[in-house]
């Protein structure tokens, strides 16, 4: 999700630059806001013991946005990475160099994320969803281990929501989690990889995932798992991230471009039509949603990203709108959740259950993101990644 700038413009000298993909995933960034927008109403049901209540009945596949990210993290990864093992002298990529280059991209922003959830913690009231108290101390270790990126298990008394999330000043860190994992993978073993043996390998991750989402093996009739640290959500994760991630340096490997006049602008709005697709029930013991998922994730998405990667930023009515999206992303995704929480906070309180009574403040929750995420990045995560970057040469 937030690589396509920082690894491809790294070598911006010898590669072209996929603009078009930068706005996609800042477009789809927004998206997963929206989505939690209705999470939200449908959390405040379920607090509130709303009758026939707790479930998301809009844009209720928005936490798809995740595994598109993830297809474009393996792309671009890929594209920008795979051709510098094999180089010699300063050109050629080490264990060291790219593990410190996916530090210096994506912790800083990581801590300034659990920095903003602590904060936001107290806003909004320093307690539990279920309204017991939670020790300052706690959520101070929660800090510290969010910082060096260690995960809560459910139950941990440093689980300061008491809602089993890896990261409860930031509960969407958890796919961050899965991207160190994938970034790994990719270093130590996924990208010695022949294209044969990668094509088998996306087979049999593919068919694994398959199976998790129509058996319904979360229980969640969904593939939206991977947010806590029990057995169930850890395997389905770590599929969820991977068969994605793989699929997305496949592409890169054979990508070939197919020129489509303004497909930025069609990508965006097929995005949003398939997130906005109502929820599908189960037949029996097969999952229908699941079915349904893996078909985005296994063919649309990697259609999209194929095309939009074949465009160019004429495409778009400015590439400055894609250079925007793309910048503030990653920002915009690390930083939005905490804000997310005070709001699910005020509608339990205010007992609010659809946008209709709360428009206003679901516009100013958008406008706060934005601009939030840039004053993070211009402020805080560029000038902190030029230093990391110098001193560590």
């Amino acid at each position: 999700m937030n690589d396509i700038k920082s690894a491809s413009s790294a070598f911006a000298d010898s590669k072209p630059h996929y603009r078009l993909l930068d706005g996609l995933r800042g477009a789809a960034a927004l998206m997963v806001i929206w989505y939690h927008v209705f999470e939200g109403f449908a959390f405040a049901e379920f607090q509130n013991n709303v009758e026939g209540g707790g479930l998301i009945n809009v844009f209720n596949h928005g936490y798809l946005a995740v595994d598109f990210f993830f297809i474009l993290s393996g792309f671009v990864i890929s594209y920008a990475y795979d051709d510098r093992w094999q180089k010699s002298g300063k050109e050629r990529m080490t264990l060291g160099k790219f593990f410190k280059r996916r530090l210096i991209r994506l912790h800083p922003m990581l801590i300034m994320g659990a920095l903003i959830g602590f904060c936001c913690f107290f806003i909004q009231g320093g307690t539990k969803w279920d309204g017991s108290e939670t020790a300052v101390s706690m959520a101070m270790l929660a800090l510290l281990l969010t910082m060096f990126f260690i995960p809560a298990y459910p139950g941990a008394a440093y689980d300061i929501r008491g809602n089993g999330e890896m990261f409860s000043l930031n509960g969407p860190s958890w796919s961050l989690f899965f991207e160190y994992i994938g970034n790994i993978c990719y270093a130590l073993f996924i990208r010695r990889m022949s294209d044969r043996a990668l094509k088998i390998w996306i087979v049999v991750s593919g068919i694994l995932l398959f199976l998790y989402a129509v058996l319904n093996v979360s229980g969640y009739e969904s593939i939206g798992v991977g947010w806590t640290l029990d057995t169930v959500n850890l395997v389905g994760g770590f599929l969820r991230m991977i068969f994605p991630f793989s699929l997305g340096m496949l592409i890169a490997r054979k990508f070939v471009p197919i020129r489509i006049k303004g497909i930025f602008w069609y990508s965006i709005v097929a995005l949003f039509v398939l997130f906005s697709v109502p929820f599908f029930g189960s037949v029996g013991n097969i999952c229908i949603n699941g079915i349904y998922e893996m078909f985005c994730v296994a063919i649309a998405f990697p259609v999209i990203v194929w095309l939009a990667a074949s465009g160019s930023s004429e495409d778009a009515i400015s590439g400055g709108i894609c250079r925007f999206l793309g910048d503030i992303s990653y920002p915009r995704y690390i930083v939005h959740y905490p804000i997310m929480y005070i709001f699910y906070s005020w509608l339990i309180d205010k007992q609010i259950y659809t946008l209709a009574e709360s428009w206003a403040v679901v516009i100013g929750i958008f406008l706060l993101n934005i601009a939030l995420a840039y004053a993070c990045l211009k402020l805080y995560d560029e000038p902190v990644r030029r230093l990391l970057a110098k001193k560590c040469g």
